[in-house]
């Protein structure tokens, strides 16, 4: 009975993990995608500033490499958290609980199933010596 209550608890403890990894990965592919899109746009306003640089004055293309710097600071800001992402407190713990349940289960399977086998080696050496 304790090996079963610790296997559910085994599972309920993964399932928690699995759920709560799951969100941190949508996020991080959200944060990711945002990256992408403003980096994206920064390549976008970079080569608009190169034509701007080399067709007309200055000022324009000084803008247009402004707003491409601070979209670059943008994606690598978004790509930074979105790499950094760890697995968090209540990921840790459902892991630690999800192991510990599992251990106290493997080991009470194990016990037992050597409690029989010494029960089966114990009636095969009581048949032997009646015969």
């Amino acid at each position: 009975m304790r090996s079963l209550r610790l296997a559910r608890i085994a599972a309920e403890a993964e399932s928690v993990r699995l759920r709560y990894s799951a969100r941190r990965a949508a996020v991080r592919a959200v944060l990711g995608l945002v990256a992408l899109g403003f980096l994206f746009g920064a390549l976008v306003f970079c080569q608009i500033a190169a034509w701007y640089w080399l067709r007309a004055s200055w000022d324009r293309p000084a803008a247009a490499l402004i707003l491409a710097g601070g979209e670059l600071v943008l994606a690598a800001i978004l790509a930074l958290l979105a790499a950094r992402s760890s697995p968090g407190r209540v990921e840790l713990e459902a892991l630690a609980v999800r192991r510990r349940a599992l251990e106290g289960a493997t080991s009470g399977l194990a016990f037992s199933t050597l409690v029989t086998q010494l029960l089966r080696l114990a009636i095969d050496l009581l048949r032997r010596r009646r015969t």
